[in-house]
């Protein structure tokens, strides 16, 4: 599935959902992939935020392409902290002392990166705040001094079998409360389901290895 199939799918299911053409953004998941490989196969098609997971790879290709526009969509250990410096955008906090540590930072860098607060889907294995504890969560990250944009939530996997009808609860689910918090950014949506995420109202969503075969 390559950038431009993905493109005409979003714009596809944006159509289907009564909303704005460009309304859903891609996020490109680049990692494991060189940046003559991110050249070639996402940016040949257009300027694409591009999602990095790995801590030490991101630091070492937004060093080498400072100009791009990165985001960080892995889970956020305190050492990776550091390698955030050239980040726009974080779509995986789930604890206030993450936030505080990219506060903490950010004073050295001379600026801070927007974040999403991740939501917890249910499955026992998934990382994420609780939505019970989600609306405590978003004040007390912006009592840090960072800017809250919006949720991310990753959904039960369709190919391991998960119920369409239930993701797209899961995302239906996840708009509101962001809805209801004043929050508009929402990350929902891979591969196998952005469809049902463009849907539910996602505004990224995150697309990875398919975009390199």
């Amino acid at each position: 599935m390559s950038v431009p199939e993905v493109l005409a799918g979003l714009r596809r299911a944006e159509r289907e959902a009564g909303r704005s053409a460009g309304s859903a953004r891609l996020v490109a998941v680049t990692k494991g992939h060189t940046l003559d490989e991110i050249d070639m196969h996402i940016l040949a098609h257009g300027a694409f935020p591009l999602g990095e997971s790995r801590g030490q790879e991101l630091r070492d290709k937004s060093t080498l392409r400072p100009e791009l526009e990165w985001h960080f969509i892995g889970p956020l250990q305190r050492n990776k902290v550091k390698y955030l410096n050239r980040v726009t955008l974080i779509h995986t906090i789930e604890a206030v002392w993450q936030a505080e540590a990219i506060a903490q930072a950010a004073q050295g860098w001379g600026h801070a990166p927007d974040v999403l607060i991740q939501l917890h889907n249910g499955e026992p294995q998934k990382h994420g705040v609780s939505a019970h504890d989600l609306p405590a969560t978003v004040n007390a990250v912006r009592a840090t001094g960072l800017q809250v944009s919006g949720v991310m939530v990753i959904a039960p996997d369709m190919a391991a079998g998960a119920d369409p009808t239930g993701i797209l609860r899961v995302f239906q689910e996840t708009a509101t409360r962001a809805h209801d918090l004043g929050l508009s950014e929402l990350s929902m949506g891979m591969s196998a389901d952005y469809p049902l995420a463009v849907q539910a109202g996602a505004t990224l969503i995150r697309v990875g290895r398919s975009l390199f075969t």
